[in-house]
């Protein structure tokens, strides 16, 4: 039942190229760092990447898509980060952009065995219809669009069909968690952390705090550790960034 390793760059060696990951972190909030340093050191590439966002240009996600390890990516945010404008536009990068509560509940559909489900979120938009660019030509030109989604009636209206995420590997970020896998996240590393990690069939997570088994409140644990494979302790130190700093003068 201990489900702890030694080191970041053990837990991720078997990820291979090709790999399918969700990927936990609300901004940089809650981005599981070391794993996804340990994933770039060991020059894992041509990875399809599920997550709300893709970092910025030298933190998160964003190390692995400025050396060119990622072609896909399914978020609901890409601001603040240039290079990934650059890859999308020129053609270098696929993006599946999906609305924020949809991509939040096909990532825990995928967890809970939920094949698809129907929702009013993007009714009468391209979400629905298709046509949104998802890889340009790098010409300005789209070579690969949305394909048009199931519509259909239920009691008070029409609802979109949206299929599920499941991926290979899952890399998340916890405050704490005890040696067989039980998480607790903090403040707002809990709203795709929980999600990321239902999703992937084999679940890797990096703990602030290691603790052993019955330390946690069962109340309060967020996250039972039949999901969650194996985990290693970065410390309560470990480097936590924020995208935008908004400052202002002593006495302003």
């Amino acid at each position: 039942m201990d489900k702890t390793w030694g080191s970041a760059a053990e837990a991720v060696a078997d990820i291979p190229d090709g790999a399918s990951l969700a990927v936990g972190g609300f901004g940089l909030s809650g981005n599981p760092t070391a794993l996804i340093e340990a994933l770039y050191a060991q020059g894992t590439s041509d990875l399809a990447v599920a997550s709300n966002n893709c970092g910025v240009d030298d933190w998160g996600l964003g190390i692995l898509l400025g050396a060119g390890r990622i072609r896909k990516v399914t978020a609901s945010y890409v601001g603040e980060n240039k290079e990934f404008e650059r890859q999308f536009l020129s053609g270098e990068l696929e993006l599946e952009l999906t609305p924020q509560g949809t991509l939040a509940e096909k990532l825990r559909a995928g967890g809970a065995g939920i094949a698809a489900f129907f929702t009013k979120t993007g009714l009468g938009t391209q979400v629905a219809t298709g046509g949104l660019p998802r890889r340009y030509d790098g010409s300005g030109g789209v070579a690969v669009a949305s394909p048009e989604k199931e519509v259909r009636a239920f009691g008070d209206g029409d609802y979109v069909l949206e299929e599920a995420i499941v991926t290979d590997f899952a890399l998340v970020h916890a405050l704490r968690g005890d040696r067989h896998g039980n998480l607790v996240f903090n403040k707002a590393a809990r709203n795709f952390n929980p999600l990321a990690a239902m999703a992937g069939r084999v679940c890797i997570a990096q703990v602030e705090e290691l603790v052993e088994p019955g330390e946690l409140d069962p109340d309060r644990i967020h996250l039972p550790g039949v999901y969650v494979h194996r985990m290693i302790e970065v410390g309560p130190d470990t480097e936590k960034r924020i995208e935008r700093r908004t400052v202002r003068t002593e006495g302003a």
